[in-house]
Parts: C-alpha cells; sequence; structure tokens
C-alpha cells in the first residue's frame, strides 16, 4: 500500500529540513568562533599582526631613457593598489617635454591622475625617448591613454614639488626611490628656506626623510671589467654631491643586482594579455625590437624601498660610496658608513624576478 504525502506537506518538510540545517550552521559557527578565542587566549595560534602603516614613496626618475622606469612605476601602482604604499609625487631628472605627460598618463590608466608631478628645468638627457610619445595616441579625436598634463613645460620645477610634499609629511616618514640622475635631490640640497619650508633642503631632507633607495653605481664588474653606471655618468656633479652631503641612510641597487634579476621575456609577452593595450607593455614593446630578458635595475630599488624586510635582498656591510670623475663607483667599508649596497644570491634573485613579474603586470584596481 502506497500512501502519496499532499504536496503542501512535501514543502513542510523541506522547509523545516532548511531551518533545522540553518539553525545547525548558526550554532557550529558559535562554536568555531569559541574555540578561536580559546586558542587565542593560550597562545596556540597567534592573532593576525597589524599591517604596517603604507610607506610615504617619492619617485624620482628619468622616464623616457629606459623602460625599466615605466615598469618600476607599474610595480609602485601595484603596491598602491595593495596598501603598502602611498606614491606622493613623481619628479623627473630626464629634460623632455614628454616625460610628464606619460607618466601622467600611466598614473591615470591606473586610477591615479592627480599624483602631483615635478620637473628638472635645465638637466641632461634631453634626446626623444622611444617610448613616451605613445602618450600622444589618439583614437579618433581622443586620447588613448588619457591624462591632463600635456606638456612637461606646464608642470612645477621638481626643487618645488619635492620641498612642498616633503614639508607635509610627518617626521621621518618618507623613504625617496631614485632612479634616475641625482640631478633633482642634488638641487634639493642646495635649496634655501622659503615660503614652503623655514628649513633649508638638507635640514628638510634630514627631518623627513627615513632613507634613499637608489639605483645607481656597479659595486662588481661587468663582464670583467669595472663599470661606469649611466645613471651616475650622467651627472657626476650631483652624484657626488648627494653622496657626500645627503643626511640620511642610503641603498643602492647596483648596475648588477638588475642584470641578476632581470624578468623573463615570456612575462612581457603573456602577463599582460588581460588588456589589449596596456600602457607598460606598449612602452616596452616600442623600446625593444623585440622581446628580451628585461633588466630590472629600477624596479629593484623600488622593491626595497617599499618591501625593506621581506628578506629579497642581502645588505652589504655599512660604509661610504664614492664616485669619481669617470663616473666609476667605489666602496669603503666603514662601521659608521650612511651607505649599503644589495647583494642578492641565486635564490634571492628568482624570488626577486617573480615578485616583480606579478607586480609589474598586476591589473589596475577598478
Amino acid at each position: 500500500m502506497v500512501v502519496e504525502i499532499p504536496h503542501v506537506l512535501h514543502i513542510g518538510l523541506l522547509v523545516g529540513t532548511y531551518e533545522a540545517l540553518d539553525e545547525l550552521k548558526r550554532k557550529v559557527k558559535i562554536m568555531l568562533q569559541i574555540l578561536l578565542c580559546g586558542l587565542l587566549s593560550l597562545g596556540v595560534i597567534e592573532d593576525k599582526p597589524a599591517a604596517p602603516a603604507p610607506v610615504k614613496l617619492i619617485y624620482d626618475t628619468d622616464m623616457g631613457n629606459d623602460v625599466d622606469d615605466a615598469l618600476a612605476l607599474a610595480v609602485i601602482h601595484a603596491l598602491q593598489s595593495r596598501g603598502e604604499c602611498e606614491l606622493l609625487a613623481v619628479t623627473i631628472t630626464k629634460d623632455h617635454p614628454q616625460s610628464a605627460p606619460f607618466i601622467d598618463a600611466v598614473n591615470t590608466f591606473y586610477g591615479r591622475g592627480d599624483i602631483p608631478i615635478g620637473v628638472v628645468k635645465g638637466g641632461v638627457t634631453k634626446q626623444d625617448s622611444k617610448f613616451t610619445p605613445i602618450a600622444e595616441h589618439k583614437k579618433g579625436d581622443t586620447l588613448k591613454y588619457p591624462h591632463d598634463l600635456m606638456s612637461g613645460d606646464d608642470a612645477p620645477d621638481a626643487t618645488t614639488v619635492l620641498r612642498k610634499v616633503l614639508a607635509a609629511q610627518p617626521d621621518g616618514s618618507v623613504v625617496i626611490a631614485q632612479v634616475g640622475f641625482s640631478t633633482n635631490l642634488a638641487r634639493l640640497l642646495d635649496s634655501p628656506a622659503d615660503s614652503i619650508s623655514p628649513l633649508n633642503g638638507r635640514d628638510l631632507a634630514a627631518k623627513k626623510v627615513k632613507f634613499i633607495s637608489i639605483m645607481a653605481g656597479a659595486f662588481k664588474p661587468f663582464n670583467g671589467k669595472p663599470h661606469p653606471e649611466y645613471n651616475v655618468v650622467m651627472d657626476i656633479p650631483a652624484g657626488q654631491h648627494l653622496l657626500n652631503d645627503w643626511p640620511t641612510p642610503i641603498i643602492f641597487s647596483g648596475f648588477e643586482i638588475g642584470i641578476e634579476t632581470a624578468l623573463y621575456q615570456d612575462s612581457m609577452k603573456f602577463d599582460y594579455n588581460y588588456s589589449k593595450d596596456h600602457i607598460i607593455e606598449v612602452a616596452y614593446r616600442y623600446y625593444n625590437s623585440e622581446y628580451h630578458d628585461q633588466p630590472s635595475w629600477d624596479l629593484t630599488s623600488v622593491l626595497y624601498a617599499v618591501r625593506p624586510e621581506r628578506g629579497y635582498f642581502g645588505l652589504s656591510v655599512k660604509g661610504f660610496a664614492h664616485y669619481d670623475d669617470q663616473g666609476f663607483t667605489f666602496f669603503r667599508e666603514h662601521p659608521e658608513g650612511k651607505h649599503q649596497h644589495l647583494i642578492a644570491s641565486p635564490g634571492q634573485a628568482e624570488r626577486v624576478k617573480e615578485a616583480l613579474a606579478n607586480l609589474a603586470s598586476e591589473p589596475p584596481t577598478k
């Protein structure tokens, strides 16, 4: 004999079952919360540590000479999207009117088109760039990569921007990633007290800057010979002034570090494919005639600036770096020295490559 259960009774049974399951899940959730609190109080598991405050960062770049400056700016934006840094300003040591619009286009691409930009006046490397002209590319009547700053001629002087930004920050809070020439920071040192700050440039830097992470110099031979590194050679007097007179620690990422941690070309081929015309990947292709492993010179300085405690690099002993009049770098050990340079073991180099490839290609925050 088959007894049929009315349809309404079916529904009632189902509803009752769902209610019972909901009540069970609620009780299990409460029990898990009680268990977690007990484990935390007993020290069996540790509570998640509070995230450190974002690093207040100034990016000083010769944007337009090599595409690693653009890749490093992409890394900064990825780190800011992760809450690890705050890009306070970008200052430029390449004296070309297209550098600033390109930087503004990159910042806008990542949703941060209001970041202050300062430019060098009467600086070096005035030649055209292979990739910064893409800031002027259009789709029909509109810019392909939107931005507001149309020419570096319309941007404020870098020294003024540096003074304004530093004066507004808490003492000892700012890290500067210098990945171009030392022109802007040398001029900051020489700047007098003014309406922005009653401190001269050196005193302002001493009060506000934690350290400089600088891509400059070569601390190992290259191809068996000492190497006069480009960022030093292009403005030797400014570099010598910086090393002699800058009041806070300086951490160098030498030429050799960028070679040892070069990004694999496959990253440039495939990691940016989520965007049809990714501004960084397009800049890379305009700069290079073919895909190749990209030395990560400027990227390593940015990585250390924001993540100095993550074990990506070792550090040399303390000492004093010196540039001679031909642009060669010398390092003298001294326990009271303010200078150190990065060191990367083979294992660390692989970690750095992976981290930089992921960060440089990270999609913009929508």
